[in-house]
């Protein structure tokens, strides 16, 4: 009983020790960076976008900004993806705002077009194409597990 409640202490100060850190690493960067009106808003500007090549993407908010979520814009080219399929630990949503997508999630697809939300659960296999004839864009917004 006493080795069993020595390991339930130190899973227990495991756990908090890592949430610490954790919380250390949100207090850096709230501290870093000063949040005001003129950088919290962030108006689209197409010369700030990253080419890829499948498109572009823009981030209205990074990792690098925000102390917990992330908002990126895709587009997409016809025929194209940003991706193969994948997983990861986060949960992400896709909100299209134009073109027609084809999302995957777990074995199945299904064609949307604008105005439609996509959410993908933690460590589901997921990903969205273009599957129009025009470009396809869309929101992605993920928290960030630092």
């Amino acid at each position: 009983m006493k080795k069993l409640l020595q390991i339930i202490m130190a899973i227990m100060f495991s756990f908090l020790f890592q949430q610490n850190l954790n919380a250390q690493k949100v207090e850096t960067t709230r501290e870093r960076i000063n949040y005001t009106i003129e950088n919290c808003v962030n108006e689209f500007d197409l010369t700030k976008a990253k080419k890829t090549n499948s498109g572009y993407q823009y981030w209205f908010a990074d990792k690098k900004f925000t102390e917990e979520n992330t908002l990126k814009m895709s587009i997409v080219e016809p025929g194209k993806s940003t991706h193969a399929p994948h997983r990861h630990p986060e949960e992400e949503f896709f909100y299209i705002l134009e073109g027609k997508a084809s999302f995957y999630l777990n074995g199945k697809t299904v064609e949307v077009g604008p105005n439609t939300s996509l959410y993908c659960p933690p460590n589901s296999e997921h990903g969205i194409s273009n599957a129009g004839d025009k470009d396809l864009k869309y929101l992605v917004i993920k928290k960030d597990l630092r």
